[in-house]
């Protein structure tokens, strides 16, 4: 098992996002904005949840961020809507844009980890 570095922090446990969905986490301390992260198999994407058009959270509900096929990122504020591999905004008043995107990695325990500072 590979150790956390120092600056690290452990978002949650890859089973604690749903394959082919998204998990919102609430900001952590000393953090203003949250962070969201998507599961597609074993790779993990993981973003600040804030539209770059007005910084709002994207979503409507609780780990409610991609559309009705789950393939695309959604702003609940305007409809923009944004690549899930880079968070670049695709259509909406952010148009060519990206979401902050956040450094993750799986461990092969199958914790996500993300920078301690990812939110700030």
């Amino acid at each position: 098992m590979s150790g956390i570095a120092a600056g690290e922090r452990v978002l949650c446990r890859l089973e604690d996002i749903p394959d082919g969905g998204a998990k919102g986490f609430p900001p952590a301390p000393g953090a203003f904005t949250g962070l969201f992260a998507i599961r597609r198999g074993r790779r993990v994407w993981v973003y600040v949840n804030s539209c770059p058009h007005i910084g709002l959270p994207l979503e409507p509900a609780p780990d409610r961020f991609l559309d009705a096929k789950r393939e695309k990122i959604v702003c609940s504020a305007h409809g923009a809507r944004f690549r899930v591999e880079d968070g670049l905004c695709l259509s909406g008043p952010c148009y060519n844009e990206h979401l902050e995107a956040v450094a993750a990695r799986v461990e092969p325990d199958g914790r996500v980890v993300v920078p301690e500072d990812a939110g700030l």
